[in-house]
């Protein structure tokens, strides 16, 4: 059980879900904040984004997330979400496996629409369904996603007319374990370098972005995590207030919350 944790430690990516699922019957708490500097405003944009993860069992997780943000000058609670992730295929070998996962996210989100850009974690209200695709080969994770993602009106703020409100959504993550060179107990460090690229197309009018993050990772005992990365548009043709940026992640696993999961699952 500690091997396959192990495993699983380089496919732990900053922006981006694996299609690997926390343990079952464990319960994972990140504390997710960006710090993104504004375009046509002095300023950055503060973002808190507290979320907790429960493995229902092998192939099924849930997770909740608040969204906090400093837009109007003050820590002010916007909105929340719920995401479902199915792992539907998995085989594995020795020293590598693949897993193949369906997710879908509902999202609510009161505050004002300022971009065109569609994200519905932690900006809009709306909805988003995808596919995830990881492959890990010894200490490299290489993870893909494609997922169409909606955008709903706001309670106070219809949604602009002239933007598109829906968009495809595509990602495509590596990561690679540096540290240790080799294992000793589960105790030690590790430490993961990672490069994500995400991008997005809007469907109605063929506006789209990329972006490129560079990432360092910590991960201590097999179960507290440590994220830092930088995310900078690569290009844009679209209107986005706050494109470049840093992350810093807080992540704990509590492990068999609910009891100890069998070997079968």
């Amino acid at each position: 059980m500690l091997f396959l944790q192990r495993l699983n430690a380089q496919e732990l990516f900053v922006i981006t879900d694996p299609a690997s699922n926390v343990p079952a019957k464990s319960l994972a708490v990140n504390l997710m904040q960006s710090m993104f500097k504004e375009q046509f405003v002095s300023g950055y944009h503060y973002h808190l984004m507290p979320e907790i993860t429960y493995g229902l069992n092998k192939n099924l997780m849930v997770r909740t997330s608040a969204f906090v943000s400093n837009r109007s000058n003050q820590l002010y609670v916007e909105g929340g979400s719920f995401m479902a992730k199915y792992r539907f295929y998995s085989t594995d070998d020795l020293n590598s496996h693949f897993r193949m996962a369906a997710y879908g996210r509902y999202s609510f989100n009161r505050a004002d629409i300022h971009q065109e850009q569609i994200e519905i974690l932690g900006h809009n209200t709306g909805y988003e369904a995808g596919i995830i695709a990881t492959k890990l080969i010894k200490k490299l994770a290489i993870s893909s996603s494609l997922s169409y993602e909606q955008a709903l009106d706001h309670p106070d703020h219809d949604f602009p007319a002239s933007f598109g409100n829906n968009a495809t959504n595509y990602t495509l993550s590596f990561g690679s374990l540096v540290y240790p060179k080799k294992y000793k107990n589960f105790k030690q460090t590790n430490i993961n370098l990672m490069l994500e690229f995400a991008g997005q197309t809007i469907n109605e009018n063929g506006k789209s972005f990329l972006d490129i993050t560079p990432a360092v990772q910590f991960i201590f005992n097999s179960q507290a995590r440590i994220d830092l990365a930088y995310r900078r548009e690569i290009y844009s043709s679209m209107l986005r207030t706050a494109p470049n940026g840093v992350y810093l992640n807080l992540y704990y696993t509590f492990f068999n919350v609910a009891g100890k999961a069998t070997v079968k699952e």
